[in-house]
């Protein structure tokens, strides 16, 4: 990892007495890119974070940084900057005095400061508000204050932990913006914490989705939403059908109703145990009974119209009802109780780990 900002854990865990927040994480992260370590409260996201910025000493465990051993190095000496979920702003200080605070600290000059708090403002588009007390900022300000200064000694990797979320909705998808667009423009690797699945879509490069405090899978997110690894990924971002059945001999999943062939096919002996995830916008309705391959026949149990978007429940005898979803133009005028049918499309059956 030569370039600036490359990441490697090795071998991560964390105990709390008996509790494994982290249970042996190995992840090597590329440098440039923003990360999003995704996943419900409780997953061991944070924790992994706090190891990473020295907040937290690992259990067992290594943390490198551009191929260098930080594990034991203070929080200071690490080259990283990090902006808290409660930002953490100093009240008694100005704008310009938070964004300068850690400069200062190192012992830069007053002139060198003034200037580079001068370029870190027009940076996070907070011009002239430099005089400015913290209590006089919104939340989007002071978000934007603490990200000026979390990078004022331009840090080799910068950290996020939740930062909006105390944010309304429409000012959260804003400054999304904003932060991925800053960090295209620094290209300064950066991880950020969120529970969010819109978030880690919406700004990622990679997500890295936990649970339990494992990685469950690691990739760009549309890969990660388009081809899950676990029951628990399909679920945990978007929504799935989640179809149980055993390998056939000819290749397909026997299931309840009927044999789905898999696109590339399953790698399972005949008799296996299959599970298989198809999102909802991907599969196709027909009203009564057809001959269409990888169909089921069911009964519609209850439709729901969002104006921009239809989902169609049936029962087709599974573990959980079928759920059918598309644009207004896809929509098959159904109704509850009415016999239909569910065809999967072979490329979208993607075979996942329980």
């Amino acid at each position: 990892m030569d370039a600036r900002g490359g990441l490697k854990l090795e071998g991560l865990v964390k105990h709390f007495g008996d509790v494994e927040a982290v249970a042996g994480v190995d992840l090597e992260l590329p440098p440039g890119k923003l990360i999003s370590f995704l996943g419900p409260s409780g997953c061991g996201k944070t924790t992994m974070l706090r190891m990473i910025a020295g907040l937290e000493k690992p259990t067992e465990g290594r943390v490198y940084l551009d191929g260098a051993d930080i594990t034991d190095r203070p929080p200071h000496l690490r080259d990283i900057g990090m902006v808290f979920q409660t930002l953490a702003l100093f009240p008694h200080l100005s704008v310009a005095g938070n964004i300068a605070y850690g400069i200062r600290i190192r012992g830069v000059g007053d002139r060198e400061s003034r200037v580079r708090v001068d370029e870190l403002l027009g940076l996070v588009s907070l011009e002239g508000m430099g005089d400015r007390r913290i209590s006089q900022l919104s939340g989007g300000q002071r978000q934007r204050v603490a990200t000026a200064r979390a990078l004022a000694l331009a840090p080799k990797l910068f950290l996020l932990d939740e930062p909006l979320s105390a944010l309304d909705a429409n000012l959260r998808e804003q400054l999304q913006v904003e932060l991925r667009l800053l960090q295209q423009q620094l290209g300064i690797t950066t991880i950020m914490v969120t529970h969010d699945q819109r978030e880690a879509m919406t700004m990622s490069d990679l997500v890295v989705v936990m649970d339990a405090g494992r990685v469950e899978q690691v990739g760009p997110p549309l890969e990660v939403y388009r081809r899950p690894a676990t029951a628990f990924v399909a679920r945990f971002i978007g929504s799935t059908n989640l179809l149980r059945g055993r390998a056939l001999p000819d290749g397909r999943v026997g299931v309840e109703g009927g044999a789905l062939r898999v696109e590339g096919g399953t790698a399972a002996h005949e008799g296996d145990e299959v599970l298989i995830s198809v999102r909802p916008e991907d599969t196709h309705l027909s009203r009564g009974e057809t001959d269409e391959s990888n169909g089921i026949l069911g009964t519609v149990v209850f439709v729901r119209d969002l104006g921009e978007l239809f989902e169609c429940y049936v029962d087709c005898g599974l573990d959980e009802n079928v759920v059918v979803a598309g644009s207004p133009r896809d929509r098959v005028p159904v109704e509850q109780g009415d016999r239909v049918t569910v065809r999967f499309p072979p490329q979208a059956c993607v075979v996942v780990r329980g």
